[in-house]
């Protein structure tokens, strides 16, 4: 089947509008903080960490440097389009070092939720990504994990997978400033090379209104197993075995360093200045696409 067609085919998919929005609706859980199981992470832990180890060669940095308790907003970059081994990977770093018992939320789009998975999300802690569910995870005491650039950042094409690109998103600082709490930059590299990313798709996503549905700003084009020619990543992907490392930066105290009113575009351009350093420092040690 050629590109032509299975766009034709999204297109076809995407006509129902309203109909597709509801029937994923509905499969995507309501937010209850309380189904977050950590006897169900228990039992997974050596299974993915086998994967992890193994398959993506896991190497994660700098847990320790995450405060030992009490709320904190962590702050990733995305790669690895809809099937993301990055979060992944820190999940299982951060229920090693401090326990299953310590809550962490990553925060993750609706479709996400939606997708036939192996796993159950809702009893790692996985959340919908909105800021009333931020608040209020943060407002437990827990560790919120986001990723403002979203779809638009997973789904950037490969020759960009060195950059860290929230598209101006500065929700997560009013967030932090909001609730009070350290915000910890979360970096990774090589989540980008377990496909070949093409394109985001950006002006078919708007000529679909996307975004009004589905809060999608892309509908992508990549290559990867089993599909090939991959347009959207609905139903995800079976990622390639790329080495993933991942670094979580000293905390950033946003009072302490900004003043008693920080301004939000001053921390954004910080907190993302600090995150592509550490991107470019991590990408310079890598010497071949997914062995790293």
């Amino acid at each position: 089947m050629g590109l032509r067609d299975q766009v034709v085919d999204a297109v076809r998919v995407l006509a129902s509008g309203e109909q597709l929005k509801e029937a994923v609706s509905n499969r995507v859980p309501a937010a209850d903080l309380d189904e977050r199981d950590p006897d169900y992470l228990r039992e997974q832990l050596p299974g993915l960490w086998v994967l992890a180890s193994f398959y993506f060669r896991a190497d994660v940095r700098g847990v320790e440097r995450i405060p030992a308790e009490g709320p904190v907003l962590l702050v990733g970059n995305h790669s690895g389009g809809n099937v993301t081994p990055d979060t992944m990977v820190f999940s299982l770093a951060f229920a090693a070092h401090f326990g299953v018992e310590r809550r962490l939320h990553p925060l993750v789009h609706n479709l996400v939720l939606a997708l036939p998975l192996p796993w159950n999300l809702a009893k790692a802690g996985c959340v919908a990504a909105s800021p009333e569910n931020a608040h209020l995870a943060l407002e437990r005491g827990a560790a919120v994990l986001v990723y403002p650039g979203g779809d638009w950042e997973v789904h950037r094409p490969s020759w960009q997978q060195d950059r860290v690109d929230f598209a101006g998103r500065n929700g997560f600082v009013k967030l932090a400033l909001e609730e009070n709490v350290p915000i910890v930059p979360l970096v990774a590299v090589g989540g980008q090379e377990t496909a070949v990313f093409l394109s985001r798709g950006e002006r078919v996503a708007r000529a679909l209104q996307l975004d009004r549905l589905f809060r999608l700003k892309v509908l992508p084009i990549s290559l990867s197993i089993p599909w090939g020619l991959n347009v959207g990543d609905m139903f995800g992907h079976w990622p390639l075995p790329a080495k993933i490392t991942v670094e979580a930066m000293e905390p950033i105290d946003l009072h302490e360093r900004f003043g008693s009113e920080p301004d939000v575009d001053e921390v954004y351009e910080h907190v993302t200045g600090v995150m592509q350093g550490k991107l470019d420092e991590l990408s310079g040690e890598r010497r071949l696409p997914l062995v790293g």
